[in-house]
């Protein structure tokens, strides 16, 4: 018989605290069945990477050697990689979009992931875990149950992905190992880079190189292009651009632009030189931009072994000279701000922030003449980036401005992403404790015709759209030496790292806004810099790394003004106290690491206390609870927590509830009260789901099975596992069935 409610079926309700209650199992697990959840996500496979071109030319045996390697790779169950290597926008990409559009689409029916590294490399490094959250996000898991840890997330990749037979594309592989991190469970894995990775190659990857359009290719396109063109003058313009689809494409897009010049005008102003720059220092720098890196090329061997193209980057730097020379006046300045900006993407908003004008026609004028192209996003604001080869050329254009006036460009990009990522925290963290005032600028001056975002999750979405500029904006102003703007970034951008789980941005950037506050001998922000440090080491599992931090952030609370900074630092050492006690197989030393960490969390509560901060009481009130439970010292929890909802209630601060909620569930266990550990798991279920926070829902419908099985409340039991499992669908962690073939 069950234990749980009062005549073991009946609809008695008893009351527990709060608001929580205790009912019959019948009802209970009618109740949970009840419950309301976010709809699944549609069905549909993603479908991620750039479009093929409609004119497209030769590569005819490249398009063959990539079918053959996919027909023999997807009859078979292990997962299959293919490597397209060759110069920089020789038409890699656009070689594997083919591709897609005419056999891998078929043969891979579950899904397309595409990922250009470039976005996610700084110093030579890629953010794979920032990389795999995007894939995961992309194939329907809900943003809270992706996890923070590159291992967690490689893991979790695996296990929703092993169903399906999907097509990985993946641009700008430099090493091998950030190649076999994206390897899905199965399908195929296309990756595109400069030069073959030999290792690779033995674990079997398939090879495909990609050279310039001989004579013939390339006059065929220029003719389809331009149809009027005459074969030995469409020849030459093949010659002269060293047969580089992308310098083609641009030298025939600008002549397109000019109806009074004819292709022998091209030739001519080519072949003079009329538009190179003559600096042997660009013209190197291009080399390096269109595929020269690597120690094999820079000795004259290309990507697959073959000789490099020593003209190619000269060739394309002419055109793009001449292209550039003939664009407009503010054009050009925008493609000068292109060279200057930080990140390799922009938005018309940034643009115009920093004094662009005539924007929307100037960004027409780069996509027409193919300098730019639109980043594809289904769901968030346009921005536009340069092809990697062309964004070298316009940073080298860049070099050549004045220095003041370079420099006056990069603080206007610095102060804009300052006052919007202050916007974004303000947004979606709410009133939480900040040490840099508000922004002067309202939001709606950051936005020409619209406002960045409104609301919480749109800041949140936006903040993560930019986070590879925000981050590069971060380096840069570090450079300059703009030591307040590191900071202030530093600090906002804790609403994104702490949300989307971007642990390893937040060290990054926390240890240049800790070099940034000692430069301004901010020891107040140098302790909230630590902290922010300290709280990602310990969410990736480096707690020794944690405690330096706090360590070294303690010695500077005497020259600390608020006492809330005194609060984060000790509430951090909390809880690295209760997970080292969870690491001890002891419970004597489970109990010690308790109380020191309840120690601790009351001194941050008293620190909350003496402000006052609302919501800080409210967390380390159930930090302290949290601390009181782990030390088995059920009733002083309970006490601590009722109080702690009480504030909570009358301060509006709902979102806290669901936890106290469930750490109060944990009290009842404790003193062997199920029917009460019961009451409060289901008001922590019912107000997770009315505030949509999916994970906390789902945590406590996984502790109200375990509670029911303990009671031997088998419908209670079963509603929960369903739902539990509805949950978890709908929230993208049992991906659908992949359809018949």
């Amino acid at each position: 018989m069950s234990s749980l409610g009062t005549d073991g079926g009946g609809a008695t309700y008893n009351s527990v605290s709060g608001d929580a209650v205790v009912v019959g199992p019948l009802l209970m697990a009618q109740h949970i069945e009840g419950i309301q959840l976010p709809p699944a996500a549609p069905a549909a496979p993603p479908c991620q990477g750039p479009p093929p071109t409609r004119v497209f030319v030769n590569r005819t045996e490249e398009l063959a050697g990539l079918r053959e390697a996919a027909l023999a790779l997807a009859a078979d169950p292990e997962p299959g990689v293919v490597m397209v290597v060759g110069v920089g926008g020789v038409g890699k990409t656009q070689l594997v979009a083919q591709s897609v559009r005419r056999e891998l689409a078929q043969l891979f029916p579950d899904g397309r992931l595409y990922v250009d590294l470039e976005d996610h490399r700084r110093d030579g490094a890629v953010d794979l875990a920032a990389v795999l959250g995007g894939f995961l996000r992309a194939l329907g898991v809900h943003k809270d149950y992706v996890p923070g840890r590159l291992a967690e997330r490689t893991a979790l990749f695996r296990s929703v992905a092993a169903p399906l037979r999907l097509l990985v594309k993946v641009d700008n592989v430099q090493h091998a190992p950030e190649a076999r991190a994206l390897v899905p469970p199965q399908g195929l894995l296309v990756v595109t880079g400069r030069r073959a990775l030999p290792s690779l190659l033995m674990d079997g990857a398939v090879l495909i190189d990609v050279a310039p359009l001989d004579d013939r290719a390339g006059t065929e396109l220029v003719r389809r292009w331009y149809a009027d063109a005459d074969e030995g003058t469409a020849a030459d313009v093949v010659r002269l651009c060293a047969g580089h689809p992308l310098a083609l494409r641009a030298a025939v897009e600008w002549l397109a632009a000019r109806p009074q010049l004819t292709l022998d005008d091209v030739v001519r102003d080519l072949t003079a030189g009329r538009y190179g720059t003559g600096d042997d220092g660009a013209r190197e720098a291009m080399g390096v931009a269109m595929g020269a890196t690597g120690g094999a090329a820079q000795d004259g061997v290309g990507a697959s072994g073959a000789p490099a193209q020593d003209g190619v980057g000269e060739a394309v730097d002419a055109v793009l000279d001449a292209v550039v020379a003939e664009v407009s006046d503010d054009t050009r300045h925008l493609y000068d701000l292109f060279g200057v900006l930080p990140g390799t993407t922009a938005t018309a908003d940034l643009l115009r922030a920093v004094g662009a004008t005539r924007v929307d026609a100037g960004l027409g004028e780069l996509l027409s003449s193919r300098l730019a192209v639109l980043v594809e996003s289904a769901d968030r604001p346009q921005r536009y980036r340069l092809h990697d080869v062309v964004r070298a050329h316009a940073r080298q254009c860049a070099r050549a401005l004045p220095e003041e006036r370079r420099r006056s460009l990069l603080r206007l990009v610095v102060d804009f992403y300052a006052d919007a990522a202050a916007h974004g925290d303000a947004l979606v963290l709410g009133a939480r404790f900040r040490i840099q005032p508000p922004p002067v600028r309202p939001l709606s001056e950051l936005g020409a015709q619209r406002a960045l975002f409104t609301g919480g999750a749109d800041a949140l979405e936006w903040l993560d759209a930019e986070r590879d500029n925000l981050q590069a904006v971060i380096r840069i102003a570090a450079d300059e030496g703009w030591h307040q703007e590191v900071w202030r970034l530093c600090e906002s951008l804790w609403a994104l790292y702490h949300s989307r789980k971007h642990l390893a941005d937040c060290v990054e950037s926390g240890l240049l806004g800790i070099e940034a506050a000692q430069h301004e001998a901010r020891p107040d922000v140098q302790i909230r810099m630590r902290n922010q440090v300290a709280r990602a080491a310990y969410e990736l599992g480096d707690l020794d790394r944690a405690e330096a931090q706090l360590d070294a952030a303690a010695g500077l609370l005497e020259l600390a003004g608020d006492p809330r900074l005194s609060g984060v630092v000790w509430e951090s050492r909390g809880l690295i106290a209760l997970a080292r006690g969870r690491s001890e197989e002891s419970p004597h030393a489970m109990g010690e690491r308790a109380e020191e960490a309840r120690q601790l969390f009351e001194r941050a509560l008293a620190a909350n206390r003496a402000v006052p901060d609302p919501h800080g009481v409210v967390v380390q009130s159930y930090n302290v609870a949290q601390a009181l439970v782990a030390g088995e010292r059920w009733t002083d929890a309970l006490g601590v927590l009722d109080e702690a909802a009480e504030v909570a209630r009358t301060t509006g601060d709902e979102p806290m509830l669901p936890r106290i909620d469930l750490v109060r569930a944990q009290s009842f266990v404790g003193l062997g009260s199920l029917d009460r550990a019961v009451a409060a798991t289901v008001a922590a279920a019912d107000r997770a789901a009315s505030l949509k926070q999916f994970a906390k829902l789902d945590q406590a419908l996984e502790l109200l099975a375990a509670l029911a099985d303990r009671a031997e409340d088998r419908p209670l039991r079963a509603a929960c596992e369903e739902k539990l499992r509805e949950l978890r669908r709908n929230m993208g962690l049992e991906p659908p069935a992949a359809p018949p073939a």
